[in-house]
């Protein structure tokens, strides 16, 4: 009776956010198999979808570490509440506007939705710090978040592909801003704020100094896709971004409350964690649209490509998602016999051979299917057991700003493979000069980094203590103070 009293104020809080992570899913598997139409819909190439997946990710990347240390200091559910806000309206924008950068700005604004999933760990460990077994509870209600956000993705990646035909564009892409639209009062109103805050004011000169690096990073990655790689400009921007985090490092070490304690990329049990994020991101994040454009690209017409329609392509991620169910539902059954450790090292080797096999095997749509299921299995775990790893090592003071810090890193992962696949995409010598479709090599150059950046993250996470990330105590005692 004592551990189900423990247990109730957990289990109610996974509910609504269930339905929170639900709608999070519809957003991303909503418009995944709408993006060749949305792509005619503005009178833009393939390629320039990417800007749309890039400037998303960059200001997701921007707002995360602010929203995770506010997390921390005011309320979870606050920003929980202003996030799902600023989505919302951002979402309703894109239904009313045919203008390629009006509808990129609303479409960078709706990546606010990202940091859902950090504040939603937070406020489980929070409540769960009291229970007998913190870590393994908070690892089960990241699965089921995480199997709920794909259960929406699979939701709508079908309800796209089943409305397409349908329905004018404009009333189309209205159908995400409902969701928000309800999500935002399932949490006004269904969701209680954490027991424990931190208080404080916010390190504005820290997000300052964070946000002018990464602006220079992916500005720099963007117009070199502009500009192509020899551009000395793009060179320069990259150079800037990358050695602008060296002040932003030393000011946080002297900061008393800093945005970021970069001190937790010192623990031999978060920097692998948060590597790995980073290196995931890659394939999570920047692949969602070139396996979209590849799958509705006609073979016929271009010599690759699987020619498939709007459906059969929803249906293609559909699958895709609901083998990301599988693998957030099966961690934490797995962790039960392997440790969490080696279950992520596994979970890592299955997302590089699912992309990696796409380079024999690309040429059918069953070929396509099988390589994204079994990317998916692993995928899904990882997108589960990053955030509860990294609540389960981090300090207790810091639980928002370590799970925000995967999102931000796998975020920043994401970004810059989207400008660089882009850059892939439009090909060289010509490739793609005619027609509106990405070029081959591009694709190919998708698959080989995406399979080799999950090999690295697996080898990188062998480096992990053995017992990370359970409940032994003395992994407790070894979390960064």
């Amino acid at each position: 009776m004592k551990r189900a009293a423990k247990l109730g104020p957990v289990a109610a809080i996974v509910g609504f956010l269930a339905f929170v992570e639900f709608t999070s899913g519809i957003i991303q598997g909503y418009y995944t198999p709408l993006l060749t139409d949305i792509a005619r819909h503005l009178g833009v190439h393939d390629a320039d979808v990417n800007w749309l997946e890039g400037s998303q990710l960059m200001l997701s990347a921007l707002v995360v570490p602010a929203f995770a240390k506010l997390g921390d200091m005011v309320g979870h559910k606050r920003m929980l509440v202003w996030s799902t806000a600023i989505t919302a309206v951002a979402s309703t924008a894109l239904a009313f506007t045919d203008v390629f950068w009006v509808f990129l700005v609303a479409w960078a604004l709706q990546g606010f939705y990202v940091v859902w999933l950090p504040l939603e760990i937070a406020l489980v460990w929070s409540r769960s710090r009291s229970a007998d077994r913190p870590a393994a509870m908070t690892r089960r209600a990241a699965g089921l978040l995480v199997a709920a956000l794909e259960l929406g993705a699979i939701a709508g990646a079908l309800s796209a592909g089943a409305l397409a035909e349908a329905l004018p564009m404009h009333v189309l892409l209205l159908v995400p801003a409902v969701a928000v639209i309800a999500c935002f009062f399932v949490i006004l109103f269904g969701v209680k704020e954490s027991p424990d805050l931190t208080g404080g004011t916010l390190d504005t000169g820290g997000l300052v100094l964070i946000s002018l690096a990464l602006i220079a990073l992916t500005g720099g990655l963007s117009f070199m896709r502009l500009n192509g790689p020899a551009d000395v400009l793009s060179w320069a921007l990259v150079a800037l971004g990358v050695l602008l985090v060296v002040p932003f490092v030393r000011y946080e070490l002297r900061h008393p409350d800093p945005l970021i304690d970069v001190r937790m990329f010192r623990s031999p049990t978060l920097w692998p964690v948060f590597l790995t994020a980073g290196l995931f991101g890659v394939s999570v994040l920047g692949a969602q649209a070139p396996l979209s454009t590849f799958a509705r690209t006609d073979a016929a017409t271009y010599g690759y490509g699987l020619g498939a329609t709007s459906f059969q392509t929803s249906l293609l991620i559909g699958s895709y998602v609901l083998s990301l169910v599988i693998g957030a539902m099966l961690f934490p059954f797995v962790t039960r016999w392997l440790s969490p450790r080696v279950a992520l090292i596994g979970a890592s080797a299955l997302v590089s051979v699912g992309y990696l096999l796409f380079l024999p095997f690309h040429d059918a749509y069953w070929q396509a299917l099988t390589n994204m299921i079994i990317a998916g299995i692993g995928s899904g775990a990882l997108v589960a057991a990053l955030p509860a790893a990294a609540a389960a090592a981090a300090p207790s003071q810091q639980t928002g700003v370590a799970t925000g810090l995967t999102n931000s890193v796998k975020t920043v992962g994401g970004a810059i493979a989207s400008c660089v696949f882009g850059i892939a995409l439009l090909g060289a010598a010509g490739e793609a000069a005619t027609g509106t479709a990405g070029s081959f090599a591009g694709y190919v150059t998708v698959w080989l980094v995406c399979g080799l950046t999950a090999a690295v993250a697996a080898v990188v996470l062998a480096f992990v203590p053995k017992l990370a990330f359970s409940d032994a105590p003395e992994v407790e005692a070894a979390a960064v103070r």
